[in-house]
């Protein structure tokens, strides 16, 4: 990883680690690297994750994403998870998706969706988007993306 500041760094680090087990569907070590994530300042994973599912989602419909092409995406990540992770909580899912697209319930207070929904997301995502386009997309490259883009977002001042 890049010259990172150490927190960032370690999310993405443990993001990537995340994905890789997720991918594998090694429990174990997703539970560790998900531990990982879970000791970070929650905010800054939260934003991270987000931004690498809104631009695999934007990647995987160019055209537009549509509510049909929300839901596909939660069918698709809940059921692949739910093949190797027992008693899986789908409104964790539900967060990070309606979160990284900036449709979430505000109104209401929940804690922050945990890191493991959006991993899983994420690795789902990523074996859509490998397929799809028919080459190996690694996980790095949309962490590289979104600390970029989240590092920008922060150094603009808004009006």
């Amino acid at each position: 990883m890049p010259e990172w500041p150490p927190t960032v760094r370690a999310i993405a680090t443990a993001t990537d680690d995340a994905v890789t087990a997720a991918r594998a569907r090694a429990a174990t070590d997703f539970a560790d690297a998900v531990a990982v994530l879970g000791a970070e300042d929650a905010s800054r994973v939260g934003l991270i994750h987000a931004e690498i599912v809104r631009s695999l989602l934007e990647e995987l419909h160019p055209d537009g994403l549509t509510g049909e092409d929300v839901q596909d995406a939660l069918a698709s990540a809940v059921r692949s998870a739910a093949e190797w992770i027992p008693d899986l909580d789908v409104p964790g899912f539900v967060e990070v998706l309606t979160g990284a697209l900036g449709v979430a319930d505000t109104e209401e207070k929940r804690p922050a969706p945990r890191a493991e929904h959006a991993v899983l997301i994420i690795a789902d995502l990523l074996l859509r988007r490998k397929v799809t386009a028919e080459v190996k997309v690694a996980a790095e490259v949309y962490i590289r993306r979104a600390v970029a883009e989240v590092q920008r977002a922060q150094t603009i001042e808004m009006p």
